[in-house]
């Protein structure tokens, strides 16, 4: 899927602990980028290894998907499919952002859904 995307060299991909294993890194280096990932327990501590990020990203696509209806998205061309899905993560970093200014909890969406 990396190798069909558009890239400009040097990406930086999060992936969870199951993309690991000398091939997969291999592939990911020919193509200019750099996976970053939970460590495996069999595994020694160099690299960058960030914490489990799983419930973070977890929690943004089910935002993304149930709150902001992108499973329900109704595009019919990728072009069109870009731009709800722009749509949908401007309109939850304006809801972040406000409800950062007024003192609520960052991800209390209730108040932006129909």
């Amino acid at each position: 899927m990396l190798a069909r995307c558009e890239r400009r060299g040097g990406e930086i991909l999060l992936g969870d602990k199951g993309y690991a294993g000398r091939d997969f890194a291999r592939s990911v280096s020919d193509l200019d980028a750099t996976i970053v990932r939970p460590k495996r327990r069999d595994e020694p501590g160099d690299g960058p290894h960030p914490p489990a990020i799983e419930p973070a990203h977890e929690s943004i696509f089910w935002t993304c998907k149930d709150i902001l209806t992108l499973e329900r998205h109704g595009a019919r061309t990728l072009a069109g499919l870009r731009e709800r899905v722009l749509q949908r993560f401007v309109c939850l970093a304006a809801a972040i952002t406000l409800n950062h200014q007024l003192g609520r909890p960052s991800r209390a969406l209730v108040d932006y859904c129909a």
